[in-house]
């Protein structure tokens, strides 16, 4: 019998161009997931797909933009036309390797809309896509990628703090929502972690950070893919409204 834990399921996970998202694919994918892949970053995401498909693991990719309602109803349309079923969603999109500290009083109107459309709009806009295929079945899983910097405050990043603050406060007012249909809705809160996007915030990104930690390392993707897929499973079902702050000990939350 197989010991893997997503054995059949369905799983979107967006933002899997690279980076995190990437990771939580692949670990997704080798727990048995069939997997449907969203990104902005269409030739990024389709990479994802066809380096999965390879070991044998059922992806598909599209180019998905989250804080755009007919496109994220487009990708919920198309894993249900794939398989029938959406039993996972991770929301995992952000805007975030492309900004810069500045002071709040710098920081563009339009920048401040762009980080809270994607960061925020877009997993309310997800979880609201694949909700009723989640009610219908009587489960499911979301789980929010949040951030441990909504616990530090990380100052002169005031968008991207606020956007996964009120991340971490609509995962628990959906968990309130939905828990009736047998749906979990958890926030995974990584620390600063060695992705594409962390490594071109800042010079020597493998020492940021690390003396202020229990645990004294970088943090790395793999770090993290583990406590999503718990989340995903059997395992994390009577767990629900809750942040995981996964990040060395550096927040003991």
């Amino acid at each position: 019998m197989s010991t893997r834990t997503l054995d059949g399921r369905v799983a979107i996970v967006t933002g899997a161009a690279r980076g995190l998202g990437r990771a939580i694919a692949e670990r997704l994918g080798a727990e048995g997931a069939h997997l449907v892949l969203a990104d902005v970053e269409v030739d990024g995401v389709r990479d994802t797909a066809r380096v999965l498909t390879d070991r044998g693991i059922d992806a598909l990719a599209l180019n998905v933009d989250v804080a755009d309602e007919g496109t994220v109803q487009e990708m919920a349309d198309a894993a249900l036309a794939r398989h029938g079923r959406i039993d996972i969603l991770v929301n995992n999109a952000a805007v975030y390797g492309a900004l810069r500290r500045r002071p709040f009083t710098d920081i563009p109107v339009e920048e401040w809309n762009h980080v809270i459309d994607v960061n925020l709009r877009g997993p309310f806009l997800c979880a609201r896509a694949v909700f009723p295929a989640m009610r219908d079945s009587d489960q499911g899983r979301i789980v929010n990628i949040a951030s441990a910097v909504f616990f530090s405050g990380s100052p002169q990043w005031a968008h991207y703090v606020s956007s996964k603050g009120g991340l971490i406060a609509l995962t628990r007012a959906l968990a309130m929502e939905v828990g009736i249909h047998g749906i979990t809705v958890n926030a995974v809160a990584p620390g600063f972690t060695m992705t594409e996007a962390s490594m071109s915030l800042i010079e020597d990104a493998a020492l940021y950070g690390v003396e202020r930690g229990a645990i004294r390392r970088a943090e790395t993707p793999d770090d993290v893919v583990g406590t999503v897929a718990f989340l995903a499973s059997d395992e994390g079902r009577f767990i629900t409204g809750q942040t995981i702050v996964v990040d060395g000990g550096r927040q003991l939350h």
